[in-house]
């Protein structure tokens, strides 16, 4: 069964992790993907047979230009980010300002570029963080900017309702991506650094990127059409019950 064949979706940060598992899903299923990002060779790498459009979604006229060229959409996984960790005190602003450039203005540019090329019916999915829900230590301007994500897609929400457009925002935990790797690997211990890290919900283990995709994916498809303004934990419970 092919539920989303004849439909074009827009998939950022498809080069590697979550936004690369849910590509190759979506493509599974029958969508036709449109690959946004710094990398092409990555974005190639993840489907040869997408489109792949070289983009920095922090630039305004770089999103402005995509945009005029981009075909009629109907649907975007907002999946591009990047994770510096640090606390208040210790974050410089500069490090600061790139964590909202890469988290949050990217998003906001895509949809305000973009919103108007999207077809009524269709489904937007930001992709937040749990810690943009909840507050944990040394990650201050990634959940800062998170949390900004959140709200963009409930105010996303109500003004993309009159054409009956959804918008909806999956919040990760921990996963287990490249991202989560270099994390690791930076870590004086990493083999410590990752139990501490699978400690953080009650399954007591990372998630997995298909488990996000899966949750993704639901999201843009028709099963859920009732389904808009939503901030879904999906992080093996830690923001229900730690």
């Amino acid at each position: 069964m092919k539920p989303f064949l004849g439909r074009r979706i827009l998939v950022t940060g498809a080069g590697s992790g979550i936004g690369r598992t849910c590509a190759r899903r979506l493509a599974d299923l029958g969508a036709e993907l449109i690959l946004a990002g710094r990398r092409v060779d990555a974005l190639r790498e993840t489907l040869p047979q997408a489109v792949h459009l070289p983009l920095d979604h922090t630039d305004d006229h770089a999103v402005a230009k995509f945009a005029a060229e981009c075909p009629a959409l109907d649907g975007m996984v907002l999946g591009a980010g990047a994770l510096v960790t640090g606390s208040v005190e210790r974050t410089s602003a500069a490090c600061f300002d790139r964590m909202i450039a890469a988290n949050l203005r990217g998003p906001w540019l895509l949809c305000h570029h973009l919103g108007p090329l999207l077809k009524d019916g269709g489904s937007v999915v930001l992709l937040g963080s749990n810690v943009g829900i909840r507050a944990i230590p040394d990650t201050a301007a990634y959940s800062v900017a998170k949390a900004g994500v959140h709200m963009l897609a409930q105010v996303l929400t109500l003004e993309w309702a009159p054409r009956a457009i959804r918008c909806n925002a999956v919040a990760p935990g921990p996963v287990h991506t490249p991202m989560v790797d270099e994390r690791l690997r930076s870590a004086a211990d990493p083999a410590a650094a990752l139990e501490a890290l699978s400690r953080v919900n009650p399954l007591r283990r990372l998630g997995r990127e298909e488990e996000v995709a899966a949750l993704v994916i639901h999201l843009l498809g028709d099963e859920s059409r009732w389904t808009t303004g939503t901030v879904i934990p999906i992080d093996g419970g830690a923001n229900a019950v730690y």
